[in-house]
């Protein structure tokens, strides 16, 4: 750790040799993760490093999903630390981690975009809403842009609300009717979401050339 410190500041900005952004924090985050120094915890204080050598770089915290879209591709990211772990030039990770990066940044842009869309839906039906409608709605929305899993059910509202079934179809009835949520299927396969438009998230990858590569669009939302 002495040593991975001592390089750490070596490498900053404003130190003796200063790496790229992007380089710098993959190889922080994976010189970390191969000392591995506390029994539990590595990862998160690990991402945070690899966060903390972005801001230094910009020089300002980044606004990036950074440690989010590690974590929703948790497969992968443990399947390419373990390959890459006892080789000394990590160049297969730090292409994982650039286009993970990329990634990152379009999931917080498809995020900011979700609240401001949310907002606007709350004000267009503030007053419009009976209490049960408003407390389904928050809690929809309080799942993010991907909603509920599978999407929202008359079966979901009862347990929300405490209410009856056929109050639950009424209830979720005149939501839809005034533009709250939007339904898909019929009678008991209806599902319910959040009216506010999906925005995919495009994964990406670089290849051994350092070229962007844009895979088939994802039906993964930004969550």
């Amino acid at each position: 750790m002495t040593r991975f410190i001592d390089w750490f500041n070596r490498t900053a900005p404003d130190g003796p040799s200063p790496l790229p952004a992007l380089t710098r924090a993959g190889i922080a985050h994976f010189y970390y993760e191969c000392v591995h120094p506390f029994e539990d915890g590595n990862g998160r204080i690990g991402r945070a490093i690899a966060e903390k050598a972005l801001a230094q770089n910009l020089g300002h915290p980044p606004i990036t999903a950074l440690a989010m879209t590690i974590l929703a591709k948790r497969n992968a990211y443990y399947d390419v630390l373990e390959r890459n772990n006892t080789e000394i030039a990590p160049t297969d990770w730090l292409l994982w981690f650039a286009a993970i990066a990329i990634e990152a940044q379009r999931r917080t842009t498809a995020l900011i975009e979700f609240l401001l869309d949310k907002t606007r839906l709350l004000d267009r039906l503030r007053g419009k809403l009976n209490e049960r409608q408003e407390k389904v709605l928050l809690r929809v929305l309080r799942e993010g842009p991907g909603g509920f899993k599978g999407g929202l059910s008359a079966g979901n509202y009862v347990t929300i609300t405490g209410t009856s079934a056929a109050t639950a179809t009424r209830d979720l009835a005149e939501m839809v009717a005034m533009g709250a949520l939007v339904r898909r299927g019929e009678r008991r396969h209806a599902r319910y979401r959040a009216n506010i438009s999906l925005r995919p998230v495009t994964p990406v990858m670089i290849d051994a050339q350092g070229n962007l590569v844009v895979l088939k669009t994802s039906c993964e939302r930004a969550t």
